[in-house]
């Protein structure tokens, strides 16, 4: 049987290929994925009993999410990002922030229009779209990975139906100023196009840099779509549960897309989720201290290959992406990191940069000791392997 084309063009995710070459090598340490040392604060288990103690629990639910929880995220939104959701907006829980950014593409786009991502780009994000038979443009961001605002200004095209931004960014750390998101934004609505934000690690930033989430500018409701996950900030990768703040005129096509695909985001997650925002960002922020200070360790660490690798500015999330002087492919190195110094980082290619050798670090998955033990082996092999 004939493979669909439009299947064919999307690429096959990179995690599960460095997933595979780590388990050819036991031992390794992994520096390769996004995800938090710390699981999900106690209150979870508390919401946990609540749900076994109810059968109707066990039935579908509203295909939006509960209207308990949507009441807590309007008021975190409220008070936390300066979003007020009534009445221009409405919030949908999904299972994850990548359903959301699904939701949005399939919401808003025909196939054959275009949607601007940065460059270098969230993978799942890019082939969001391509599945979605969309066209991603990908516009390239400065050399320390910030927003070009009149580059972004040359690629919007009559096919084109939204700007998507990251900030903090996955996978290179930029957080991007209040300023550039007012410009993305403004272009959005002067264009009567889309400006998709994720905000997904918005609790990750480090010194003096802060978060800013352009949907709580005046006026910018009708045209910009807002996505969040409590799987970085909680330690609650696998319950799958994220959300988006939507202007009212796509409600009904999220719902209907929702419908088909899940019926409700999984209930016992929902209520887990209430149990998470009953602890508040205060759980999350208690944990950064650590992620700061491992952070702070791989910077003074690289620093000693400053000659051989390039470390932009990363002042948020818990990645940096580093560009590696060396011609080798950076899928090789990746490898050779592997297999001679038991440590694993994701090859650049995987964001869509072609033009050199990147290696993205991605540093909170680990507790304290291993993370550092990693930092060691990942400094050693570069200069071993790039040196030569």
């Amino acid at each position: 049987m004939k493979d669909p084309a439009r299947m064919l063009a999307v690429q096959s995710p990179v995690i599960p290929v460095i997933g595979e070459l780590i388990r050819k090598h036991p031992g390794t340490i992994s520096l390769g994925q996004g995800v938090v040392y710390y699981g999900p604060p106690p209150q979870v288990a508390d919401q946990l009993a609540h749900f076994l103690g109810d059968a109707a629990n066990h039935k579908y639910k509203p295909v939006d999410g509960l209207p308990q929880l949507i009441e807590d995220l309007e008021t975190k939104l409220r008070l936390e990002n300066g979003i007020n959701v009534q009445p221009q907006s409405r919030v949908v829980v999904t299972a994850g922030g990548n359903m959301a950014f699904m939701n949005a593409v399939l919401a808003i786009t025909d196939p054959g229009d275009e949607i601007i991502i940065q460059l270098p780009y969230y993978f799942n994000h890019e082939m969001a779209i391509t599945i979605a038979g969309c066209r991603p443009v990908l516009v390239p961001t400065d050399r320390n990975y910030q927003l070009d605002l009149a580059a972004i200004k040359r690629a919007v095209t009559p096919r084109t139906r939204a700007v998507v931004t990251i900030s903090p960014n996955n996978p290179t750390g930029a957080v991007y100023p209040e300023a550039a998101l007012r410009g993305v934004n403004r272009l959005c609505g002067d264009h009567d196009i889309y400006h998709i934000h994720d905000e997904a690690y918005e609790y990750f930033t480090y010194g003096e840099t802060k978060h800013f989430s352009p949907g709580s500018l005046p006026d910018s409701a009708p045209h910009t779509i807002s996505l969040f996950s409590l799987s970085k900030a909680y330690g609650f990768a696998s319950w799958r549960i994220g959300y988006m703040v939507i202007p009212n005129h796509l409600f009904e096509s999220i719902c209907k897309i929702q419908d088909t695909i899940l019926i409700c985001p999984p209930v016992v997650s929902q209520m887990a989720a209430r149990g998470a925002l009953a602890a508040g960002a205060a759980y999350c922020r208690a944990h950064l201290q650590a992620i700061r200070d491992v952070r702070e360790r791989l910077l003074s660490e690289l620093d000693q290959v400053r000659d051989i690798c390039e470390v932009p500015p990363a002042e948020g999330a818990f990645y940096l992406l580093m560009r590696v002087r060396t011609g080798m492919k950076p899928l090789h190195l990746a490898e050779r990191l592997i297999r001679e110094h038991k440590v694993a980082v994701i090859p650049g290619n995987a964001f869509g940069i072609n033009d050199g050798c990147y290696l993205r670090v991605a540093y909170g998955a680990l507790q304290k000791e291993t993370a550092l033990e990693g930092i060691g082996r990942l400094v050693c092999g570069l200069k071993s392997i790039v040196s030569h």
